[in-house]
């Protein structure tokens, strides 16, 4: 599926998920970052090296509480056990919460596991980096459950 439109049809249903999951924890989401924008500017956002291209996909708030999402669908690797993480995305996602602190920016991964961009980005301790240096393989046992980051799901009783 290298097909730009076939990735992101995969994309958009994974965010769906990561949404719906969110709301069922009492989460109020709302999309953001290139989904959200016509497809001439997502079109000129694919040629461009701007961390734009990795803004986060999805704002959520309980309560007080407020994060940022990037859904990463096509993880984990079916045959490696690990995630390959663009070392692009990752650095874009630690300029990003260093502009944005005290906000968290999680990648929410296919399985519903997550990691933050410095996990990614913690090259000594549990990821492996490619010679080419394009995708961080991160061990997809390192990554963290969606109910420990996110809390968990709610079932709301009809008030009799």
């Amino acid at each position: 599926m290298a097909d730009w439109l076939a990735r992101k049809t995969i994309g958009d249903q994974h965010e769906r998920t990561v949404k719906n999951a969110l709301e069922a924890r009492g989460w109020t989401v709302h999309p953001c970052g290139q989904g959200t924008y016509p497809a001439p500017i997502q079109q000129a956002l694919r040629h461009t090296l701007s961390a734009l291209r990795y803004f986060p996909d999805l704002i959520a708030a309980r309560g007080s509480e407020l994060v940022t999402i990037d859904a990463k669908a096509r993880m984990p690797s079916t045959t490696s056990g690990n995630y390959a993480i663009s070392h692009k995305c990752a650095l874009a996602g630690l300029q990003f919460m260093g502009v944005h602190a005290p906000v968290p920016l999680y990648y929410v991964l296919g399985d519903l596991r997550v990691l933050t961009p410095a996990e990614v980005l913690h090259d000594t301790f549990h990821t492996l980096r490619p010679t080419s240096g394009a995708y961080h393989l991160v061990s997809s046992q390192l990554a963290f459950p969606f109910d420990e980051v996110f809390g968990t799901g709610t079932v709301h009783a009809c008030a009799a």
